[in-house]
Protein backbone atom coordinates (compact mmCIF):
# COMPACT_ATOMS: atom_id res chain seq x y z
CA UNK A 1 0.00 0.00 0.00
CA UNK A 2 1.65 3.42 -1.07
CA UNK A 3 0.69 6.45 1.46
CA UNK A 4 0.88 9.67 0.66
CA UNK A 5 2.75 11.46 3.08
CA UNK A 6 0.90 14.65 2.89
CA UNK A 7 -2.15 12.48 4.09
CA UNK A 8 -1.15 11.27 7.32
CA UNK A 9 -1.90 12.60 10.73
CA UNK A 10 -0.78 11.08 14.13
CA UNK A 11 -3.82 10.23 16.61
CA UNK A 12 -2.71 13.07 18.69
CA UNK A 13 -3.10 15.96 16.24
CA UNK A 14 -6.52 14.25 15.53
CA UNK A 15 -7.49 14.00 19.02
CA UNK A 16 -5.79 17.58 20.02
CA UNK A 17 -7.52 19.18 15.99
CA UNK A 18 -10.52 17.15 14.34
CA UNK A 19 -11.15 20.02 12.28
CA UNK A 20 -7.35 19.55 10.50
CA UNK A 21 -8.26 16.45 9.99
CA UNK A 22 -11.54 16.99 8.16
CA UNK A 23 -10.31 19.29 5.88
CA UNK A 24 -7.33 17.40 5.06
CA UNK A 25 -9.80 15.04 4.09
CA UNK A 26 -12.02 18.13 2.29
CA UNK A 27 -8.73 18.48 0.44
CA UNK A 28 -6.79 15.17 -0.11
CA UNK A 29 -10.07 12.86 -0.37
CA UNK A 30 -8.76 10.63 2.63
CA UNK A 31 -6.46 10.83 5.80
CA UNK A 32 -4.37 8.35 7.14
CA UNK A 33 -4.07 8.49 11.43
CA UNK A 34 -0.99 6.41 12.60
CA UNK A 35 -0.71 5.24 15.95
CA UNK A 36 1.92 4.13 17.63
CA UNK A 37 3.64 4.83 14.46
CA UNK A 38 1.54 2.53 12.54
CA UNK A 39 -1.24 3.08 10.09
CA UNK A 40 -4.31 2.46 11.73
CA UNK A 41 -7.23 4.25 10.59
CA UNK A 42 -8.35 6.01 7.44
CA UNK A 43 -11.11 8.70 7.15
CA UNK A 44 -12.49 9.50 4.40
CA UNK A 45 -14.93 11.70 2.02
CA UNK A 46 -17.90 9.38 1.82
CA UNK A 47 -19.68 11.10 -0.33
CA UNK A 48 -17.59 9.53 -3.21
CA UNK A 49 -18.44 6.33 -1.91
CA UNK A 50 -22.22 6.61 -2.87
CA UNK A 51 -22.44 8.42 -6.30
CA UNK A 52 -25.67 7.46 -7.36
CA UNK A 53 -27.48 7.48 -11.02
CA UNK A 54 -30.44 10.02 -11.61
CA UNK A 55 -32.03 7.06 -12.04
CA UNK A 56 -31.56 5.49 -8.67
CA UNK A 57 -32.07 8.45 -6.82
CA UNK A 58 -35.62 8.97 -8.56
CA UNK A 59 -36.47 5.43 -7.28
CA UNK A 60 -35.18 6.25 -3.70
CA UNK A 61 -37.28 9.25 -3.43
CA UNK A 62 -39.93 8.18 -5.12
CA UNK A 63 -40.65 5.05 -2.39
CA UNK A 64 -39.53 7.50 0.46
CA UNK A 65 -42.92 10.10 -1.02
CA UNK A 66 -44.82 6.06 -1.57
CA UNK A 67 -44.24 5.16 2.24
CA UNK A 68 -44.86 8.54 3.41
CA UNK A 69 -48.22 8.98 2.30
CA UNK A 70 -49.35 5.60 1.37
CA UNK A 71 -52.76 6.01 2.98
CA UNK A 72 -53.27 8.57 0.81
CA UNK A 73 -52.65 6.59 -1.96
CA UNK A 74 -54.64 4.01 -0.59
CA UNK A 75 -57.62 6.19 -0.49
CA UNK A 76 -57.09 8.05 -4.08
CA UNK A 77 -57.17 3.94 -5.49
CA UNK A 78 -61.02 3.47 -4.11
Amino acid sequence: MIIDTNQILTMTEVNQNFSKAAKLVDQKGSAIIFKNNRPKYIIADISHMFDLTDSEKIDIIAKRIIEKHRKAFEELGK
